[in-house]
């Protein structure tokens, strides 16, 4: 049913009037650097529920042009937020960029018509984890930080969405191939200073797993069985760490996908995706 629901919605000429995208938008300023985002609009909905979106690029490179377009066909808002590259800046400046950037969203709310009183974040690879850490860490005050104009709005989320994210740096090396050390290390160094085991209490910081607790937002984590850079194992321990708290947690492992492929923007993993999201803040 979804997924008929979902192949109709993606069809063209359903909709009365065509999505609108407005790009560019400064939700803040760091160090005389204007931060931006991409807000996409979908056609036909007056005042679609929100989906922040992080993207990928082992938290030093991708750009917010890259965004989970069936997410917009099937009635979502999604603000694509870039973020301080690692090359500029170590964690946690990424972080609070995007607690700055939740804060920015929720306090345009009138201006642009979509709804903040449940808003969902997801990303994927890199940016799948910084969605699960700040969905984790609502109102810690390490990585709130002090960006932008609105510091008296909510940083909040109520539903977190992560493809193939990493959950535990503390463990990931361990359980990463060959191929994936070769990005794993040198991205971890330059986002954290040095490789977890260096930095421990900085690398701890930014695990997700370590956060977990009483309410916190439901999580989807999706992963495929045949990823050589982000081990499946970082799911199995995001998931154990939200069971271990009694809260709503949702898994799907794609048999034969590796990272990144496109399979998870269609068919079964996006419908889930969906479904996901009309339980926890509604369509």
């Amino acid at each position: 049913m979804l997924l008929t629901l979902l192949s109709w919605v993606l069809q063209p000429g359903n909709a009365a009037e065509p999505a609108r995208h407005l790009p560019d938008i400064v939700y803040a300023r760091v160090d005389g650097r204007a931060l931006a985002l991409d807000l996409h609009l979908p056609a036909g909905v007056a005042h679609p529920p929100l989906v922040v979106y992080l993207h990928g690029g082992a938290w030093r490179d991708g750009d917010k042009a890259q965004y989970p377009e069936f997410l917009v066909a099937s009635g979502y808002a999604v603000a694509s937020v870039n973020f301080t590259s690692s090359k500029d800046a170590r964690f946690p400046a990424c972080v609070q960029d995007i607690k700055a950037a939740v804060r920015f969203l929720r306090a345009k709310t009138k201006e642009y018509g979509y709804r903040t009183g449940r808003i969902a974040i997801a990303g994927s690879s890199s940016g799948g984890h910084l969605a699960a850490l700040v969905g984790t860490t609502n109102g810690l005050a390490e990585l709130e930080g002090t960006e932008g104009e609105y510091l008296r709005e909510s940083s909040a989320v109520q539903a977190i969405v992560s493809w193939y994210g990493a959950s535990n740096f503390t463990t990931i090396l361990a359980q990463s191939t060959p191929f994936g050390l070769n990005v794993r290390e040198p991205a971890l160094k330059q986002l954290l200073g040095g490789l977890p085991d260096e930095v421990p209490a900085l690398a701890k910081l930014a695990s997700p797993v370590g956060h977990v607790g009483a309410g916190d937002p439901p999580a989807i984590l999706l992963h495929g069985d045949q990823d050589r850079q982000m081990p499946v194992n970082q799911l199995l321990e995001l998931e154990a760490a939200y069971r271990r708290a009694r809260l709503s947690i949702e898994t799907m492992i794609v048999d034969g996908a590796g990272h990144g492929e496109k399979v998870f923007n269609a068919g079964e993993p996006a419908e889930r995706v969906v479904a996901f999201l009309r339980r926890t803040i509604g369509q």
